[in-house]
Order: C-alpha cells, then structure tokens, then sequence
C-alpha cells in the first residue's frame, strides 16, 4: 500500500486506465467474435458490411494505445484473409 500522496494518486489512476483499457479490448473481442460468427456461417454479404467496422474499431483501440500499430495491424490482416478466403 502505497504512503505517499503522489503514489496513492498513480495508483487511482492506474486502475482507472486499467478499466478503460480493459473496456475497449472487450469491445474489440466481442466484435472480432461477431465477424467470425459470420464469416462461420458463410454471410459472406454480412461479413462484409461488418469489416470496416470492425478494422475500425481496432484502429481506435490503436489510437487510444491499447493495441500496438503492429498488432492492429495483425488482427485485421488475418480478418481480412478469413473473409477473402470465403468463396
């Protein structure tokens, strides 16, 4: 437990990232499981209008540095070869 008053104040706002960060990943996660449900099904025209949103919101994840531009960058490659393999 932390004594100092600056100490006690990084640890509130750690946790506090800690909740948003884990807020966005959780948004990411459930969308990504959302599209491959989709493209499981074989929707092929409803994966593909769900897509840029989906890239979409990784790109915010990346933005507000809860994902690394490589990893985003990762994640949507591989969305986008399961949606292009789809035939």
């Amino acid at each position: 437990m932390p004594n100092i008053k600056s100490a006690k104040k990084r640890t509130l706002v750690i946790e506090k990232k800690t909740a948003q960060n884990k807020m966005i990943k959780s948004e990411v996660k459930t969308a990504v499981k959302k599209f491959l449900a989709l493209v499981e099904s074989g929707d092929k025209a409803a994966a593909t209008e769900m897509f840029p949103s989906v890239c979409s919101l990784i790109d915010g994840a990346v933005t507000k540095g809860v994902y690394k531009k490589n990893t985003a960058a990762n994640k949507k490659s591989g969305l986008a070869k399961k949606l292009n393999a789809m035939a």
